[in-house]
């Protein structure tokens, strides 16, 4: 197996479902144990996500108010992955900001693929990636000139026993990231930079890091 962002071969095993990237420094589930979609599908719908919860939009909140912070509601963003709580668009939504949703499973319209955005939010999405090359591709050229890419997903750091770590635990997360990988991405998709906020917020950005605050 390759691997799916850089497409290394794969060599160094992680117990037994997991690989090791030396290129990437990613963590990937070895492709034979992915799901298939009728099964990721209900697994997804067997989350609770009441947009109305205030413990979904706190948690969330990082991202949320990176927007409103940075972002004006003349400003066009895009939920990708929205799922089946896109929280963070409600959120924005009731601010007065425009923002479509995009999900595989749960709001499919690919039109919202055919236009750019000021900003992309991602939600605990990309660990699910299958493809995340093609993924962070597709990411990339939605964005304008001086847009951003805004994630959250629960990165990998050394001092972690991939073995013992909760995150690899539920099924559909098949892709994970170290601050390294954020920095592969960020090289190989030509972003000019990348930012960890904590241990879950990703950032890259077109622009120049004097342009923006947190």
């Amino acid at each position: 197996m390759n691997c799916t962002l850089c497409n290394s071969k794969l060599t160094v095993r992680v117990g037994q479902k997991y690989f090791a990237c030396n290129t990437c420094d990613a963590r990937l589930m070895d492709s034979i144990f992915w799901p298939s979609a009728k099964e990721e599908k209900k697994h997804y719908e067997r989350h609770n996500n009441d947009v109305n919860d205030p413990r979904y939009q706190n948690f969330t909140s990082p991202i949320s108010d990176y927007v409103l912070k940075n972002f004006t509601a003349e400003s066009i963003g895009l939920d990708f992955g929205s799922g089946t709580g896109p929280v963070i668009s409600k959120v924005l939504q009731d601010s007065g900001y425009r923002i479509n949703q995009y999900d595989p499973f749960f709001a499919a319209d690919k039109t919202a693929l055919k236009i750019q955005y000021d900003y992309i939010v991602s939600c605990e999405v990309i660990e699910h990636f299958y493809s995340p090359g093609k993924e962070f591709e597709t990411l990339k050229k939605l964005l304008k000139p001086n847009g951003k890419l805004i994630c959250m997903t629960l990165l990998y750091r050394e001092e972690i026993k991939f073995e013992n770590w909760y995150y690899k635990n539920d099924p559909t997360h098949v892709f994970f990231y170290s601050e390294k990988t954020v920095n592969f991405i960020r090289n190989k998709f030509s972003f000019k930079s990348s930012e960890v906020f904590g241990d879950r917020m990703v950032l890259w950005t077109n622009e120049e890091w004097d342009v923006f605050k947190y």
